[in-house]
């Protein structure tokens, strides 16, 4: 007969109690969703580090698409200037061009009055080519030297107008294309800010402490090296001074060798007159530390980097071009070892970025959006964030 015991039930025990498979598995289940609901978190922020290398990186490109901004303004400006001196002087000449014809319909009505011509000749106002006109119905002889006079003003005014018109017409192409760049560059750089935003909102408290503290940080060590290179500067003025007390005292003496003179080389003496235009930008600069950085601003509110530079060189009677990549040519480029106060301090390997050195290793430049005018160590982003530095001319 067959056996009517039932089977044990199947299952893993649970403090001396037997847990149905199905349960297991329930809570198996539960369980893992549990550790990937804790771990999803931290596998897909990310960590502070990277949020501020982005947030970094994304202030810098926006300062690149500034400058790139900032170009196309101006050429945009340009052009449209040059647009409407054409369209001006076109509109000009289409009045003198009717202003010939009139006179013209005047000599072929005189013309047909008097029968010196077929009547057709009354029909000039409507030819499209006054010269070839008169040509086809050989009048040319019978003309006066005023009338052949103006005929050929009427054909060279004509012919003017026309190069004039393809010229207009190729200008606003340009400057259409302009106006495309500079929608272009303007919506990057919007593009860049609210992503930089949107990340720095979504920190916490307590990591906006650490973001602080990392900043803070850079700043000492940017501050370190300004400090060694003020103390570089100092010791090769203090060579460059001995070196011209010693020359000059051998002049003084007739030593050997020696010969009357100014007693210094060129590099060990000033430059009288850039180091009082400097001094002007300087102050110029000082005077507007605490201004919010606005890009593509200019003044008098608010600057951005190449804005600050261009006026604070202007105060002092030096016209700088607008924006970065064209300020980096407007000089003489010296090592960072001999920056002087003036000079510009250009950064990144795309000259995103310009400040004003005072000295000691010290700048004032307009940094980020966000940000205000201030002085700041050259090395504010690291050594090797430094491009060159300009002198200007």
């Amino acid at each position: 007969m067959a056996s009517h015991r039932k089977s044990r039930p199947t299952g893993a025990r649970v403090a001396g109690m037997r847990t149905p498979a199905l349960a297991t598995a329930a809570l198996t289940s539960v369980a893992l969703l549990s550790q990937t609901a804790n771990a999803a978190p931290s596998d897909d922020r990310p960590t502070l580090e990277e949020v501020e290398k982005k947030v970094d990186d994304l202030y810098r490109q926006a300062g690149s698409a500034t400058e790139k901004y900032n170009a196309a303004k101006e050429r945009t400006t340009k052009q449209r200037k040059k647009v409407d001196t054409l369209l001006d002087d076109v509109a000009r000449r289409t009045q003198d061009l009717n202003d010939a014809r009139e006179e013209l319909g005047s000599f072929a009505s005189a013309q047909y009055r008097t029968g010196a011509a077929v009547p057709e000749t009354a029909t000039l106002l409507l030819a499209d080519s006054p010269q070839d006109y008169f040509d086809q119905n050989q009048l040319m002889n019978r003309l006066t030297g005023r009338q052949k006079s103006a005929v050929d003003d009427y054909v060279t005014q004509q012919s003017e107008t026309m190069k004039k018109r393809r010229e207009a017409t190729e200008s606003l192409g340009t400057l259409t294309a302009s106006q495309n760049d500079l929608k272009t560059a303007k919506s990057t750089v919007q593009k860049k800010l609210a992503t930089a935003r949107q990340l720095l909102s979504e920190l916490t408290a307590e990591e906006k402490a650490r973001l602080a503290a990392i900043e803070k940080k850079k700043q000492q060590e940017a501050a370190r090296k300004a400090a060694e290179l003020a103390k570089r500067q100092a010791a090769e003025r203090k060579r460059q001074e001995e070196a011209a007390q010693q020359q000059e005292s051998g002049a003084g003496s007739g030593s050997p060798g020696t010969s009357g003179g100014t007693g210094s080389s060129g590099s060990s003496t000033p430059d009288t007159s850039n180091g009082t235009r400097a001094e002007k930008a300087i102050a110029f600069a000082r005077a507007q530390i605490g201004k919010p950085y606005v890009w593509g601003a200019t003044g008098p509110g608010s600057y951005d980097c190449s804005g600050l530079t261009q006026a604070a060189w202007k105060a002092a009677g030096v016209s700088l071009p607008r924006v970065t990549y064209d300020q980096v040519d407007a000089g003489t480029t010296v090592p960072v070892s001999q920056a002087q106060p003036g000079d510009l301090v250009f950064f990144y390997d795309d000259i995103s970025h310009v400040g004003l050195y005072i000295g000691d290793g010290m700048m004032i430049h307009a940094p980020k959006p966000g940000a205000y005018v201030r002085e700041e160590s050259i090395f504010y982003d690291g050594e090797s964030s430094i491009h060159s530095v300009v002198r200007p001319a």
